[in-house]
């Protein structure tokens, strides 16, 4: 059994977390699986849209306790290897917004401490209605520092604050009215409702949304000014683009446009 299912239909690739007897924990070996599947795919132009699920009956319930309860054994108690595992995850969760392709988390069960974190960083998601989303280290004495960057990018921080300091978990429903997911809808529905999303982002021109991503991340950080300088320019790079020009002439001409990529 492969801790990584790796499936591609046309230009989506669906990766499926498969450790479901640790509910599919953030162990360093899934850390290490995903990343280095996330690495090649970030050269793989055939593939346009991600989606990222978990086998069994949780999407991701954060990281090992039992991997890092055995890092205590070395001589400094662990602070190293707690120091490269925090590392190599915040690596992850930056590889996943770095990646040309977008990432569709789809949820289903719980998705708690780090893989709330995973949820919150991948570019969309859909969860099954009866999903609960928590950040519940706190629970064990462990306040979730490092899921609380991705969490407060998401919903807003009084919300985040109150799930950070009182361990509580949310419905499916609750968590797409704050916005860290985009949408609950019915178990049943789920792994269909993922595909059709899916489906549509990848028919569109693969130039503009790989531009579109990495404008998106980028301006973020910016004021207000330098946002608009920095994504006038991608907008020129994209048009200049010979497909968006086809784009732009099959739409005034009522027409589908006959895209090479």
């Amino acid at each position: 059994m492969t801790i990584l299912d790796v499936t591609a239909q046309g230009p989506i690739t669906h990766l499926r977390m498969n450790a479901p007897e640790r509910l599919n924990a953030l162990s360093d070996e899934m850390i290490a699986a995903l990343h280095g599947k996330l690495d090649a795919l970030a050269e793989d132009r055939s593939t346009r849209v991600i989606i990222l699920s978990g086998a069994g009956k949780a999407f991701c319930a954060g990281h090992d306790l039992r991997q890092m309860t055995a890092m205590r054994q070395a001589e400094d108690g662990g602070a190293a290897a707690f120091k490269d595992l925090f590392d190599r995850c915040a690596g992850l969760m930056a590889r996943i917004q770095n990646l040309p392709q977008l990432v569709i988390a789809q949820v289903h069960g719980i998705a708690t401490a780090a893989g709330c974190q995973l949820v919150a960083t991948c570019d969309l998601a859909l969860a099954a209605e009866d999903t609960r989303f928590g950040v519940n280290g706190v629970n064990i004495g462990l306040f979730c520092s490092t899921p609380m960057v991705a969490l407060t990018r998401n919903i807003p921080r009084k919300q985040a604050f109150e799930m950070l300091t009182t361990g509580d978990f949310i419905p499916a429903p609750r968590a797409a009215e704050l916005g860290l997911i985009n949408r609950a809808v019915p178990a049943d529905q789920l792994e269909s409702e993922t595909q059709a999303l899916a489906e549509k982002i990848a028919a569109k021109l693969g130039t503009a949304v790989r531009h579109g991503k990495g404008a998106f991340y980028e301006q973020l950080s910016m004021p207000t000014a330098e946002a608009y300088a920095f994504t006038g320019d991608v907008m020129v790079r994209n048009m200049l683009d010979a497909n968006t020009r086809e784009g732009i002439d099959a739409f005034l001409e009522k027409r589908s446009p006959d895209w090479s990529q």
